[in-house]
């Protein structure tokens, strides 16, 4: 009996022993198909997350269409937007606001135009070259652009008119010479410039190189020259203020990356970027 008893406590001590085991064996079992499982997760919520950044992220080349007085504040902040999205390229092409229209709408490449006027804009929103509508993100006012120092003793709009002065305005078809236009109208003056120039910068350059005493430019762009030509003020600009709109194009190569662009353009950054350079808030 006590060979017996001791087997039978042995058994029970065996039986206690394994079932330890078995939980232990469980145990395992089912952490490692939890780890398993959590292991797939993870993966595949890393493989979404990246899905979704691939999906969102901006790449190619975005090709705009500016006014040449936009110039220094559009290549900042080109460089900004390549900067903050790798693997994108701004290209510009600068000029007066009309030819770009024109280039627009005869079928030139281009995924955003930021023009000098409303009416130059319309050229290329009548002819169904632009998607949504355009919007207004700056202005800009007409300043005039004399000599270092202006030895001339330029004051007013009025002394342009003088015959001993070689003044050189915009073409009247582009907004800096549609604008100086109508300020002289205002004042009931009439000017006879040695040249019309195609675009604002050309007709800065006139004096800048001092082929010309002055010239009826922007203030941005008296502004960018620095020290190579002096302001003056003159307050009939006021009335001749221009609107700044921005749109993207119908037949744009680039769509997320030109939208962009213009958010960038129209951001608080974009903002302060472009009023430094002396542009008016819209």
């Amino acid at each position: 009996m006590r060979t017996r008893g001791s087997t039978t406590v042995s058994t029970r001590t065996v039986s206690r022993t394994r079932r330890p085991v078995r939980v232990a064996a469980l145990g395992a079992a089912t952490l490692l198909a939890l780890s398993a499982c959590s292991s797939s997760d993870d993966s595949s919520s890393a493989a979404s997350d990246s899905s979704a950044s691939d999906k969102g992220k901006l790449s190619g080349t975005v090709t705009v269409f500016a006014a040449a007085s936009l110039k220094e504040s559009f290549e900042k902040l080109g460089k900004q937007f390549e900067q903050e999205n790798p693997g994108t390229k701004v290209v510009f092409s600068f000029g007066g606001s009309d030819s770009l229209a024109a280039s627009i709408t005869g079928g030139a490449p281009a995924d955003v135009f930021a023009s000098a006027s409303p009416k130059t804009m319309k050229i290329v929103t009548d002819a169904g070259d632009a998607s949504g509508t355009p919007a207004t993100f700056v202005r800009n006012q007409l300043e005039i652009a004399t000599l270092p120092g202006n030895p001339d003793e330029i004051a007013s709009l009025k002394d342009l008119t003088k015959s001993s002065l070689k003044v050189v305005l915009c073409d009247e078809e582009v907004p800096c010479g549609a604008a100086a236009q109508k300020a002289l109208e205002a004042s009931d003056l009439k000017l006879t410039p040695v040249s019309y120039e195609q675009d604002v910068k050309a007709a800065l350059t006139k004096v800048e190189l001092k082929e010309a005493d002055a010239a009826v430019v922007y203030k941005t762009d008296v502004k960018a020259a620095g020290d190579k030509v002096e302001g003056v003020d003159f307050p009939e600009s006021a009335d001749a203020i221009n609107d700044y709109p921005i749109a993207l194009l119908k037949d744009a190569q680039n769509t997320d990356a030109a939208k962009a662009f213009i958010t960038l353009v129209q951001s608080a950054e974009g903002q302060r970027v472009l009023t430094e350079a002396g542009f008016l808030k819209p």
